[in-house]
């Protein structure tokens, strides 16, 4: 890379804004308890708003219906025990379809489904970065899976297609993803993975310590390939509605859904997987 090309403006800002949005995961996830249940919790409502408004229904009663039910959910998950989520996933469907007659004709049903898939979609996917945090005492090392199998996954399938790339995976969707570019990512996930696993092995509790190189290099593996249909959904969203990004909340990265996209389809399948091993 040129020195000229470092020395961008918008590739500066991206790094920057990028370092810093690290550094803000690291510091909320070591601490973790209510420091990073309200700020998973945030952006997952900065992340419903981003859908929201590109659907046009950031403002609307169909989307007030989708932020309490959002609301309502990490309230569960914080304060009350048991499982609760099938009773609120049927009131929020409730409150949807209500909107929708009450106020017929002005919802299409492509509206409806939007502000009920939305909550499904971002809020309660995005909770799993908390919930694999405070699953057990090993969560503060488990945590890092998710971001194993989805960033270094999305970095070395970039790498990979770079050099490797000539079969187009999904041309009409995403032109420049490569089944070379997938391979590579999917690998490269598993090998970081198993690395992670030798580095920290020694201190998990609830995991075999032997098991954890295996473990982890499946898990990024697995997690790395599922993380791609989470970054090809959210494109294919954007091209549906004609967008560049989801916003601009994060500079040179676009919005949080534009920089969480593989993270949301990716933190569910970790806590998964970590709750059967564990």
């Amino acid at each position: 890379m040129s020195l000229g090309k470092l020395m961008n403006k918008s590739f500066l800002t991206r790094t920057i804004s990028g370092f810093l949005l690290c550094v803000i995961i690291a510091v909320t996830a070591i601490i973790g308890g209510d420091i990073l249940y309200g700020a998973v919790f945030a952006i997952a409502l900065a992340g419903l708003y981003e859908l929201y408004r590109v659907a046009g229904m950031e403002k609307t009663p169909l989307g007030a219906v989708g932020y309490i039910g959002a609301i309502a959910y990490y309230i569960i998950i914080r304060f009350a025990e048991g499982n609760h989520f099938p009773e609120l996933a049927v009131l929020l469907l409730i409150g949807v379809m209500a909107v929708y007659v009450f106020t017929f004709p002005k919802y299409s049903v492509d509206k409806v489904l939007m502000a009920y898939f939305g909550v499904m979609y971002v809020p309660v996917m995005m909770s799993y970065m908390y919930l694999v945090r405070s699953y057990n005492d090993d969560g503060v090392y488990t945590f890092w899976l998710i971001f194993v199998s989805s960033w270094a996954c999305d970095t070395c399938a970039y790498l990979a297609g770079v050099v490797l790339g000539k079969h187009k995976m999904t041309p009409v969707l995403s032109p420049k993803k490569t089944i070379e570019g997938a391979i590579g990512g999917v690998i490269g996930a598993a090998v970081i993975g198993a690395v992670y696993g030798i580095c920290i092995g020694g201190k998990l509790s609830s995991i075999d310590k032997g098991m954890a190189p295996a473990l982890f290099a499946a898990i990024g593996a697995i997690g790395g390939l599922i993380s791609m249909i989470g970054d090809l959904c959210a494109s294919a969203i954007k091209r549906n509605y004609d967008i560049k990004d989801y916003g601009k909340l994060i500079p040179g990265h676009g919005g949080i859904m534009d920089r969480f996209d593989s993270v949301i389809i990716t933190a569910p399948l970790i806590y998964y997987l970590i709750v059967y091993f564990a």
